[in-house]
């Protein structure tokens, strides 16, 4: 099969079906016609050319390319994103019952891919800074989510009223990274924070409009909350809480795959509930977790 504008443009398709951030199809689709333009650079021009060989050497292409917008090489982040890119390419042409390839390359994750971590008493700062109110008992709920269950971004704010299986204590993440859907164990604190919000203050929000909306997260519009807004709530509460350290979402997730280690749990435990899908994404918290204590 031809590599051309068709293929892609189906590719991409194929992602908005599947339901991925609209920055991610478009990276992808992006990433997948640089490496399109790689392949004809050597004269293969369909499917059926591309080898697992092909795509350790465009793996090793892009570590010796320089960066086009500032001095120096690719970031190891910028190289996995583009392999993973190819991976879900792969994984189309799959489903889609064309010609695909094995994608086996193993990247490196960015020495500085870990930027902050909150020590457990800068935790316990922030969930003082809810207040008790709507918005508090959102805010309490948002840290639980994010820090309690150690989600993604995406993940949590993905989520829907029905993923919060308060009697089994497990919150399905439906829309994991990769795709892949999972089951995350909640403590009875994390438990008691969702069932008060669920009943209590988003009964509240979902009282302002007849229109009933099945996000776990809604907004006072009754809309489901975007990411920017989930962050601007860590934010405030961050600043309410004296912390002086960049603080977003992702910076609640390394600082509860840290803590966990710190407590004893083994590396594959944490990497089952970070959701990743091989150990070498979870070693970074590692060296961190030892310099900590």
């Amino acid at each position: 099969m031809e590599l051309n504008v068709i293929l892609t443009e189906s590719f991409e398709k194929w992602l908005r079906t599947l339901d991925y951030a609209p920055s991610t199809v478009y990276a992808s689709v992006r990433y997948v016609e640089n490496f399109f333009f790689y392949l004809k650079s050597f004269e293969i021009t369909n499917l059926e050319a591309v080898q697992p060989q092909t795509i350790s050497g465009y793996y090793q292409y892009l570590q010796t390319r320089k960066n086009k917008r500032q001095n120096g090489s690719l970031s190891n982040n910028y190289i996995t994103s583009n392999i993973n890119a190819i991976k879900r390419f792969s994984r189309y042409l799959q489903e889609t019952e064309k010609p695909f390839f094995e994608v086996t390359v193993k990247t490196q994750p960015d020495k500085e891919t870990i930027k902050t971590i909150l020590d457990q008493a800068e935790i316990k700062a922030l969930y003082k800074a809810c207040e008790s109110d709507i918005l508090g008992i959102r805010d309490r709920a948002i840290l639980s989510i994010y820090y309690g269950c150690g989600l993604r971004r995406s993940e949590g704010r993905s989520l829907n009223v029905s993923d919060i299986l308060l009697r089994e204590k497990l919150i399905r993440v439906r829309e994991g990274k990769g795709y892949r859907e999972r089951y995350i164990p909640m403590t009875s604190a994390v438990r008691d924070d969702l069932e008060n919000y669920i009943y209590v203050a988003r009964e509240k929000i979902q009282g302002f409009k007849p229109v009933k909306n099945e996000a776990l997260f809604l907004s006072m519009q009754v809309k489901r909350m975007c990411g920017n807004a989930l962050i601007e709530r860590v934010h405030k509460l961050a600043e309410t809480a004296g912390i002086q350290k960049e603080t977003g979402l992702h910076t609640l997730r390394h600082s509860i795959a840290t803590h966990l280690l710190q407590s004893g749990m083994t590396l594959e435990e944490v990497s089952q509930f970070l959701g990743h899908s091989s150990l070498e994404s979870t070693q970074i918290y590692t060296h961190i977790a030892n310099v900590e204590l």
